[in-house]
């Protein structure tokens, strides 16, 4: 199987990672495209293509203006280790094995709107650029565009490469239409994570997010190949629960929210 999740707004390049092992991203050439491009932008261009503040503006401004090649542990951070949002705290990979993170490197993707698909260990420089960001490249209007059919073609490639044909969605919506579907040689299950709420299961997006990340670690932990045996997913109170699940939508409750 080929997991796939989001990045995260939130970085962590000071607290060193607990491994030396790192990889090289695939996409750095385009990586490297994009961030010349992005450098004509004025900070206060980057704020309002990003909906984000004067302050944030400036800091991504110097973040495209430092970028740089080589990567190397000096100058960047693997990439599951720099990320820190609520997928990342979910799944707590510094716990990880060395054997956890080798099955990690061939099972888990990490979909990027600067970095295309990164493995868990490929080296990133700090960035922010979310894939549903509107900005008009040179190859079309959205980042949609840029990437095209590039980031579906590698996804294919690892999973000719782990002779698999089936991808676990753990992406968000805005990351996942980065793949198109038609062209991906796999089925597709997308996992959903309902809280009880007034009564009502509902998704709420932190609780979300975070279970996202404890299912990919216990897919990693687990050693697990086959679909069929995420059903058992228990993890902080969530249960499958085949009543609200579908065929390629299998949903996964929890009753009472840990305090």
């Amino acid at each position: 199987m080929l997991l796939l999740i989001s990045p995260a707004k939130t970085l962590d390049f000071e607290t060193p990672a607990p491994t030396t092992e790192f990889t090289q991203a695939d996409f750095l050439k385009q990586s490297k495209q994009l961030v010349s491009e992005l450098r004509v932008l004025a900070p206060q261009d980057i704020s309002k293509l990003m909906s984000i503040s004067d302050k944030l503006g400036v800091l991504n401004f110097d973040r495209f203006a430092s970028w740089k090649t080589p990567f190397k542990p000096t100058n960047a951070k693997q990439a599951v280790y720099a990320f820190q949002g609520d997928v990342y705290t979910g799944m707590q990979a510094e716990t990880f094995s060395q054997d956890d993170i080798q099955f990690a490197q061939q099972h888990l993707r990490i979909l990027s709107g600067l970095y295309g698909l990164l493995r868990p260990l490929d080296l990133i420089q700090a960035y922010r650029l979310e894939m549903g960001t509107g900005f008009a490249n040179s190859r079309g209007k959205n980042l949609y565009e840029f990437w095209g059919d590039s980031i579906t073609a590698a996804a294919n490639k690892q999973l000719k490469e782990i002779s698999s044909s089936i991808v676990i969605n753990l992406a968000s919506n805005e990351y996942f239409s980065a793949i198109k579907p038609k062209s991906l040689k796999a089925e597709i299950i997308t996992p959903v994570f309902k809280d009880q709420k007034n009564g009502q299961y509902k998704i709420i997006s932190f609780f979300a997010k975070k279970a996202r990340g404890m299912m990919s670690a216990y897919i990693i932990q687990n050693r697990i190949t086959e679909p069929e045996a995420i059903k058992h997913f228990n993890v902080a109170g969530y249960a499958f629960e085949p009543s609200q699940s579908s065929e390629r939508e299998w949903v996964f409750i929890r009753d009472e929210i840990p305090s």
